[in-house]
């Protein structure tokens, strides 16, 4: 974790905000999960860019892709 993804995440209303700036978005996510999670192993896996086509691409139909589920199921049977 990067500490200075965290200057991005100050409020002045909160103790935290949920969103940081444009950049390092997924990083960003990352640093506000580590704030909540302590004592377990976790992960943040951005798929919103590619959660969802507006049109068939390749071998993927357009709506929902899906995209992430292969990774997380191989990851967990083979752990």
């Amino acid at each position: 974790m990067y500490e200075e993804y965290k200057e991005s995440l100050k409020s002045t209303v909160a103790d935290m905000k949920n969103t940081g700036s444009r950049w390092g978005g997924a990083s960003t996510a990352g640093v506000f999960l580590n704030e909540f999670v302590k004592d377990a192993k976790w992960a943040h896996i951005d798929i919103a860019g590619t959660a969802f086509l507006e049109k068939p691409q390749k071998e993927f139909i357009a709506g929902s892709t899906g995209a992430g589920v292969r990774t997380l199921l191989n990851y967990i049977c083979n752990s």
